[in-house]
């Protein structure tokens, strides 16, 4: 396993292949790591938090006063861009966190145009090292480009061909957990994210999303075989980005059946 403080790992593979347990191997082993999990806040990635400019973000401390200091411990500040972690944010006020998604950069709330300028420009200004990213390159992009800007797979590789070129990517490594058993996988997690009584909340959050995307609206999906299917061609596209543009700076590892001597990507190659 790499140790290398001079490089970034990015950690990426479908829903339920075992991403967090991954990386939480690979921080026990290389403890220097800075992490950035989905919700925290990361140089590169915007998912599950709120992007603003100032007026947003002041009309947001004035409109929610009485939690205004915790939503200033969870924001970050990038130029005249807030950035704010609305997601760690525990609080009971009706409609806070439906109010601050709003404010988000995926599921369509940019166009494709300025999605796509977010997103490369902040892999052109980052070049930091040290960093084990979860999510961060691969699934939240590629499924708002699939299901909310409809886009082709030909569609989706060139953007990729453009956003691999815009980073650094002497420091990039990463590890992509393959899954052969999409339909398992799906299963086990909605039994792990159910409520007391066994009721699974992130299934169906998963087919209301996949459901009411334009693609899904488009194509008529609806159930848990659509489901399947989606992530099926989602895993599929992500490895035609590893093969024909990242190429050896990524690995491929088995999902939740890997070692740790798997966990090494020869930088003798690179």
């Amino acid at each position: 396993m790499t140790s290398d403080k001079n490089i970034n790992l990015w950690i990426e593979g479908l829903q339920g292949s075992g991403k967090s347990t991954l990386l939480q191997e690979l921080v026990t082993m290389n403890p220097h790591l800075k992490v950035c999990r989905e919700g925290d806040y990361s140089p590169v990635e915007l998912a599950w938090c709120a992007w603003m400019n100032k007026e947003q973000y002041e009309a947001v401390l004035a409109r929610y006063e009485e939690i205004s200091e915790e939503i200033k411990r969870y924001t970050a500040q990038e130029d005249n861009k807030y950035i704010v972690m609305y997601t760690r944010i525990l609080t009971d006020i009706p409609g806070f966190h439906k109010d601050l998604e709003q404010y988000e950069i995926y599921n369509g709330r940019k166009s494709y145009a300025e999605l796509k300028d977010i997103v490369i420009s902040r892999y052109k200004t980052f070049r930091d090292t040290g960093y084990v990213f979860e999510c961060s390159f691969l699934q939240n992009l590629t499924e708002d480009l699939i299901l909310f800007h409809e886009k082709n797979d030909e569609e989706i590789l060139e953007l990729y061909r453009e956003l691999f070129a815009a980073l650094d990517k002497e420091t990039f490594r990463l590890m992509y957990l393959y899954s052969d058993d999409i339909e398992e996988n799906l299963r086990i997690i909605s039994k792990e994210r159910s409520d007391t009584d066994g009721n699974p909340l992130w299934l169906p959050m998963m087919l209301e999303y996949l459901k009411y995307s334009p693609y899904g609206i488009r194509h008529g999906l609806n159930c848990f075989e659509d489901l399947i299917a989606h992530l099926k061609h989602r895993q599929e596209l992500e490895l035609r980005i590893i093969k024909e543009i990242i190429g050896i700076r990524a690995i491929i590892l088995p999902s939740k059946e890997w070692t740790k001597d798997m966990l090494k990507i020869d930088t003798d190659r690179i």
